[in-house]
């Protein structure tokens, strides 16, 4: 099933050939700028395809332009409105996609451990927060802990390795 993941959002305007900046909205935004195909607008429902047309620059100075915006008064028109990628089940991205912000966890032998309450973007990997009623447990998202999304249930099997949910 193929559903639409929030990679960027547009900040700002620079120069005056329709060049804008974003800010990532996911560790995964350089891996997908180039290489999935673009949506934007301001919301999931309004998403219309873009083509990325030049990027200029490095590191957190990157500016992008699209095609179709050319002039500085064309750029301002995308202020404020996100970058969508498409995903699909077994997508990685899937694994971190912010609709997942209430989905109860379970281990794959059915024990309940609670809600997912945050997915926390960290320097080794993404981290589901869940919370089992008196406290917070910490999750890494990563394949061998982290099974299956069940969309239609809204859970979400793990394996958890030992001491883990201690």
């Amino acid at each position: 099933m193929e559903k639409l993941f929030p990679i960027a959002k547009i900040t700002q305007v620079k120069g005056v050939k329709g060049e804008v900046g974003v800010r990532p909205l996911t560790r995964y935004f350089a891996d997908c700028i180039d290489k999935r195909p673009l949506l934007l607008g301001f919301s999931e429902q309004l998403a219309r395809e873009v083509e990325l047309q030049a990027t200029k620059g490095t590191g957190k100075r990157v500016r992008f332009r699209f095609a179709g915006f050319q002039s500085r008064e064309e750029a301002e028109t995308l202020l404020g409105q996100t970058l969508y990628v498409p995903i699909y089940q077994d997508d990685i991205l899937a694994f971190v996609a912010p609709g997942l912000i209430g989905y109860g966890v379970r281990t794959n032998s059915g024990k309940w451990i609670g809600e997912l309450t945050d997915i926390l973007w960290l320097p080794a990997n993404d981290v589901y927060v869940i919370q089992t009623g008196k406290r917070e447990i910490l999750i890494p998202v990563i394949p061998e802990i982290v099974n299956h999304i069940d969309h239609g249930d809204e859970s979400i099997v793990i394996t958890p390795m030992e001491g883990l949910l201690e």
